[in-house]
């Protein structure tokens, strides 16, 4: 069993890699860009349709604010951008946001930013991965209704991608990337070409009408309205989403690491900003309409649409609108923009196992999530990554717009910290001396974060009251679970380490006085007596073996095997008319203990092993079972003896020596020795 499932995880994840090559998995800028990018320019794809549909709530005349929402968040991507670029020049070892904010702001600080980013991060790949599966819908109808089990699938697709190491993920997801880029230019290039010349058609939904609904009926005026615009504002913000993945993962980047992360930022946030107002312009001049109830929402000549109506995202209408309904050039569009969401989550893949491994060696995760594995990608992460993400698309259908409001809240909980954090950075900067032209440049970098700080800030503020009944309730819980189980697993590393601690080593050095040693018997067959031979070849002060019995039908049998053996060892015989074994074993080695509370116990247990896996289906696990529960006796030191069957053929052949039932020896008379006795 064990060779197969090596097999298949050396077919599925590839050849062990030694650790001296780690060096060749580094990235350059080419492939880092859509590596760690993906998410931010996924955003694109529907961070417009989440505006569109905000503010339709409150009918046509609001849908046209959308450009100036757009423009506000393209402003607050610029500043994050160029607040991020100075991040990954002071601090490029990975921590990024957690290392900033524990470095200036104190632990505890940084420890509720890692738990935002442990969450982001899941979140990110639940978004993503429920997007990209309703755009794989749009361009395959036949798949409507399959979201949940594509999803899925999906995930489990990616995680096995990246734990054949960063490299071959990079390389897989390098096109794609890029060629949804070219996608999406060639969309906004040819669609400005047609709005010019006058050709640009209409969106399949723009001869509906948006009706406001009931909640919204008076528009955008008065407190209301101005409470919807924020909402959409803050719905729009998801386009930053992923930028502080590049600050976590200098360390993958090729040298000098952060000069090439600053720019990777850099085409990031161009890139971003471009296609966002792109598509927000066209989906006005086109007239897409995007709700989330047509049949309430949508009318035709003042009447109401029927249940029937199905809206696309917004890309998938524009894709439409310029290259024409099902032709190459749709297809391309909008089965790349179903891939790149898809492919958006492996920033989260690349950006939660990197945050995990620092927290792990700071013991606020555990310790198995620090180390790398065969393909030198830190794969426990991966897993864990994988498994909440499948929990939370499953948990919510596989809803993009009951995902999201989720999602907003740990970035920008993360972005304002950080700025804050950047901000006293620069503050202690100032207090050293410098000379003119580098305290210009250290107040020009704290100006940046001083702006960023105001504006993530608010953003922050808006998105915790649009969103907070919406579901962003939902992720603060999420972030305090994840803060206290961090402290508890602090806590926990810090008691143990402190008992570990040796104060003196004499103490370790002294032997005991008695060794009290304990061989755990159900009958005289081959384990059992190996299990005394290795108890005598340690010379215990004093050994017994240890048989528990059911009734008098196992006494006798117990005892004539014990006579039969002629060991010179004592049998003591322990009933339990209960069948209860383990509890009965454990209460005689307390008593053991509190009588002679100066000397060792050793307890010896056989554990006979089968050839096949499936054999153990045949045979009890009475052994394992015992080992657990004396492993809560303290001051007790348990040897487990194995046997497994068919070994003494194996070993010696058929010819079976040092027979453990075999009578001890005459002494001999040569030598006027006793020779040495078999078990």
């Amino acid at each position: 069993m064990q060779d197969a499932i090596d097999r298949l995880k050396r077919v599925l994840i590839g050849r062990p890699m030694r650790s001296d090559s780690v060096g060749g998995q580094l990235l350059p800028k080419r492939i880092a860009l859509p590596v760690f990018a993906s998410d931010a320019l996924s955003s694109v794809a529907y961070a417009p349709d989440e505006v569109l549909l905000t503010l339709a709530l409150a009918g046509g005349l609001a849908v046209g604010q959308s450009l100036w929402i757009g423009l506000a968040v393209v402003v607050v991507l610029v500043v994050v951008v160029l607040s991020y670029r100075q991040t990954v020049h002071a601090y490029p070892s990975g921590g990024g946001d957690y290392e900033v904010v524990s470095t200036n702001l104190g632990p505890t600080a940084g420890l509720f930013v890692a738990s935002a980013l442990l969450v982001d991060y899941i979140l990110t790949v639940a978004v993503s991965i429920s997007s990209g599966a309703h755009y794989l819908t749009t361009a395959v109808p036949s798949l409507a209704g399959r979201e949940v089990p594509i999803a899925v699938t999906l995930i489990v697709i990616l995680s096995v991608l990246n734990l054949r190491g960063l490299r071959d993920a990079g390389g897989a997801f390098a096109v794609p990337a890029y060629l949804y880029m070219f996608a999406i230019g060639l969309l906004a290039v040819v669609g400005m070409v047609q709005l010019a010349s006058g050709n640009l058609g209409a969106a399949p939904t723009a001869q509906y009408e948006v009706v406001p609904t009931p909640d919204h009926a008076s528009g955008l005026v008065g407190l209301g309205g101005a409470f919807l615009l924020m909402r959409a504002f803050s719905s729009g913000c998801a386009a930053l989403t992923g930028v502080e993945a590049i600050s976590n993962g200098v360390p993958v980047f090729r040298r000098p690491k952060s000069r090439n992360a600053a720019a990777t930022l850099a085409m990031l946030g161009a890139i971003a900003a471009t296609m966002l107002m792109s598509i927000l312009f066209l989906a006005r001049e086109a007239g897409v309409r995007i709700v989330d109830d047509p049949a309430t929402q949508l009318t035709l000549d003042g009447h109401a649409v029927g249940a029937d109506v199905h809206v696309d995202p917004v890309i998938g209408q524009l894709a439409a609108t310029v290259f024409g309904q099902g032709s190459p050039l749709f297809l391309l569009v909008t089965v790349v923009t179903g891939l790149i969401l898809v492919l958006a989550a492996n920033t989260a893949f690349n950006g939660f196992p990197t945050l995990a491994s620092v927290l792990s060696r700071d013991a606020f995760l555990p310790r198995q999530l620090y180390k790398r594995g065969d393909r030198l990608s830190y794969s426990n992460g991966i897993v864990v990554l994988s498994l909440a993400a499948i929990v939370l698309v499953v948990a919510f259908n596989a809803s993009v717009t009951r995902l999201i409001q989720l999602y907003i809240v740990g970035v920008f909980v993360s972005f304002t910290l950080s700025q804050l954090g950047m901000i006293r950075h620069w503050n202690r900067a100032l207090r050293r001396p410098q000379t003119g032209p580098e305290r210009f440049r250290v107040l020009r970098s704290r100006a940046v974060n001083v702006v960023g700080f105001g504006l993530t800030g608010v953003v922050l503020v808006i998105v915790l009251l649009t969103k907070f009944t919406h579901g962003a309730w939902i992720t603060l819980i999420m972030m305090g679970v994840v803060f206290v189980v961090q402290k508890g697993i602090r806590h926990h590393y810090d008691t143990v380490r402190s008992q570990l601690r040796v104060e003196d080593y004499s103490a370790g050095r002294a032997l005991p006085s008695r060794v009290h040693a304990i061989v755990l018997i159900s009958n005289l067959a081959r384990p059992a007596m190996r299990a005394v031979a290795t108890a005598r070849a340690s010379s215990p002060s004093s050994l017994e073996l240890v048989s528990v019995v059911t009734d008098e039908r196992e006494e006798h049998k117990m005892l004539q095997e014990w006579e039969e053996s002629g060991l010179p060892v004592p049998l003591t015989l322990l009933s339990s008319p209960f069948r209860d074994i383990t509890q009965v074993v454990v209460g005689h080695i307390r008593h053991q203990r509190r009588r002679s509370p100066g000397e060792m116990v050793v307890v010896y247990v056989p554990q006979f092993l089968v050839s096949h896996w499936w054999e153990n289906a045949m045979h009890n696990q009475t052994a394992v079972r015992m080992r657990q529960a004396l492993l809560g006796i303290p001051g007790v030191v348990i040897t487990t003896v194995p046997w497994k069957l068919g070994e003494d053929d194996e070993v010696v052949g058929h010819q079976l020596v040092n027979d453990p039932f075999k009578r001890p020896e005459a002494p001999d008379a040569s030598t006027g020795q006793e020779s040495e006795e078999t078990p």
